[in-house]
């Protein structure tokens, strides 16, 4: 795989997260009834413009699975060459899961919905929601992956940067009062995305530098001679 390949699979990861959330952002400032307050962005899936969630969260998700090429032909078969890519990849494939199968009406949207939450999940609504925990726990867990390989490079800053992603990312979600959850929800994904971003953003600068190859080299080096000390 050339450089210049790999250069545009990393800056599909640079572009994806921005996308989505922009997307979304702005149906739900012009959609009849949608409230950001009260409504998670996956209801815009629903309704007669609902196409264009749909494809968005599909979008997303293929240009989070060219990232992964991308990633793994940079750091592969270094220092998080494998699950960095694989958790990338898992990221991807939730958010089209996602996009493929709709969630269910509720919370008043779309307008004529019932007002609370639907009495019974549908399976595509099931579904829905197994595609968004894969995406979730995928980029959450990526988050660390790439923290401990910056680790091994002794670059704390993206360490810290990595770690604190996957921490607010999780307080937000997991945050136990249900008011403002879809607010905290887009909050989550756009710090987790951002830090994807910067990661792919990162590696296509070292690419660019030539730097990466032997940064890893010269860590696998010093691990080796440690462990024969």
């Amino acid at each position: 795989m050339g450089e210049i390949v790999k250069r545009k699979l990393l800056a599909c990861g640079i572009l994806a997260g921005p996308l989505f959330v922009a997307v979304g952002l702005l149906q739900a400032l012009v959609r009849d009834g949608f409230d950001l307050g009260r409504h998670p962005l996956s209801l815009l899936s629903l309704g007669g413009l609902g196409w264009i969630q749909l494809a968005n969260f599909v979008v997303t998700g293929g240009l989070y699975l060219a990232c992964a090429v991308g990633i793994r032909g940079v750091l592969h078969p270094g220092r998080g060459g494998t699950w960095g890519p694989l958790l990338v990849g898992g990221l991807g494939v939730g958010l089209i899961i996602a996009g493929v199968f709709v969630t269910d009406a509720g919370a008043g949207f779309p307008p004529g919905a019932p007002a609370g939450a639907p009495e019974q999940l549908s399976w595509h609504g099931i579904l829905h929601e197994v595609g968004f925990i894969v995406a979730f726990l995928s980029c959450t867990a990526a988050c660390l992956v790439f923290a401990r390989r910056f680790a091994t490079r002794r670059q704390w800053g993206w360490v810290a940067a990595g770690g604190a992603a996957a921490l607010a990312a999780l307080v937000l979600t997991l945050w136990p009062d249900p008011d403002g959850i879809s607010v905290r929800l887009v909050l989550a994904s756009a710090i987790l995305f951002g830090f994807v971003a910067a990661v792919a953003a990162r590696l296509a600068t070292e690419l660019t530098d030539g730097v990466t190859g032997s940064i890893d080299a010269d860590v696998e080096r010093s691990v080796d001679d440690r462990s024969w000390s």
